[in-house]
């Protein structure tokens, strides 16, 4: 499991208890878990559909850093399951573990889609064919600078 973010628990976090507030926690969950299947499957448009039970083992007071970890556990047709977990990188204690949570790819209309995705995307594998692409391109100046100067050209004429 990767642990991509750190959330400092601050004054605003806390309930009345001097805690971290389950509420604060949980959109935190939600809105890393959306980041992580928009990165998953190439597209904004991903929608919440399930979140299995949430069980709080323990929790965080103010100046606590805490810690959440995500990884892919299916990729189906339109949808991709996430668990997540979270713990307290101060106390070194688990607060939480999200067994499942389900994400819907859509299309431009708000429809649910196809994403073609079958395995877990790393960001070095990302980097490296983002890399790729860029020597190709590289390799190729004269092309690029012909097509640059065709689209100058178009937008010139479209212009007038």
């Amino acid at each position: 499991m990767n642990f991509h973010t750190r959330k400092w628990v601050k004054p605003e976090d806390l309930n009345p208890n001097g805690t971290l507030f389950g509420g604060s926690l949980l959109r935190w969950i939600d809105e890393e878990a959306a980041i992580y299947a928009i990165c998953q499957l190439d597209n904004q448009r991903v929608v919440t559909k399930f979140m299995s039970e949430i069980n709080f083992v323990s929790s965080a007071r103010q100046g606590d850093i805490i810690e959440l970890g995500m990884t892919a556990t299916h990729f189906g047709t339109t949808s991709l399951t996430l668990r997540c977990e979270v713990r307290n990188k101060i106390t070194r204690k688990s607060i939480l573990t999200v067994e499942k949570m389900v994400f819907v790819n859509l299309d431009e209309n708000g429809n649910p889609a196809p994403h073609g995705r079958t395995k877990i995307r790393y960001s070095d594998e990302a980097f490296e064919r983002y890399s790729e692409k860029l020597r190709a391109m590289q390799q190729q100046p004269a092309l690029l600078a012909s097509d640059d100067t065709e689209d100058v050209d178009q937008n010139a004429d479209a212009a007038h």
